[in-house]
């Protein structure tokens, strides 16, 4: 066998060794940015936190109020359950509904509704902005309820794997106990308070940070480090 045919089978093995998700690249990073929008949209785009609370916001079922009830993971939970999920009590309890429906719909629907009345992020956003939410929110949903046990918050995840991606991905950043990051609470503490929002972040990345996105990979990866984050030190 020449050395041409060796490069091709290489490239040939290496290609279905790895099988990333049956998405363009660039429609990958346009629903990983769509997840950071979905997580705090305005620190996204770089402009001022909205003052004030949200007209739709229902504060007649928690305390809440200010820039946070402008975030989209306010109203319909980290695992886009809404009043079904993990926000169906709790300081976030707010009796909106999920986001569930809207896996598969066309974007078309998803962005009329972003600009409708009730919603009113019309002119707040660039049509981009738009187009990568509603790609975050018709083709990026996870089904958190198949790993998170939602009375425990204990993840089903492999932990010799999640220890080996962490080490490799996550550890120059965080440090080996995931208590690096200045300012910021451990890693260990924020997995097991709340795994929902953790795997979000581990997906989509942090908005307005350099911190990576694995959305390109297997969601497996990011299951096995959430559930080895949940054995890191909580303090």
């Amino acid at each position: 066998m020449n050395i041409k045919n060796l490069v091709c089978l290489f490239f040939a093995f290496s290609m279905t060794s790895f099988s990333p998700p049956t998405f363009s690249a660039e429609e990958v990073s346009s629903i990983a940015r769509g997840g950071r929008l979905y997580d705090k949209w305005y620190e996204v785009i770089g402009t001022a936190r909205p003052n004030g609370t949200h007209p739709a916001w229902p504060a007649s079922t928690n305390r809440k109020k200010g820039s946070v009830t402008h975030r989209c993971k306010s109203c319909h939970g980290w695992d886009q359950m809404g009043k079904d999920g993990a926000y169906a009590s709790g300081s976030y309890e707010t009796g909106i509904e999920g986001l569930k429906r809207m896996k598969g719909a066309s974007n078309v629907k998803v962005i009329s509704i972003m600009k409708d009345s009730t919603h009113g992020y019309d002119g707040k956003m660039s049509e981009q902005d738009f187009t990568d939410l509603a790609n975050f929110v018709t083709k990026g949903q996870i089904d958190m309820e198949n790993f998170i046990d939602r009375k425990t918050k204990k993840v089903n995840g492999n932990l010799n794997q999640g220890e080996a991606y962490y080490n490799t991905i996550c550890a120059n950043c965080h440090g080996e106990f995931g208590m690096a990051q200045e300012g910021m609470h451990a890693l260990g503490k924020i997995a097991n308070r709340n795994p929902w929002e953790t795997i979000h972040k581990i997906q989509n990345g942090q908005p307005d940070e350099t911190m990576p996105a694995l959305r390109a990979f297997e969601l497996q990866a990011s299951i096995d480090i959430l559930s080895y984050l949940q054995t890191l030190p909580k303090n």
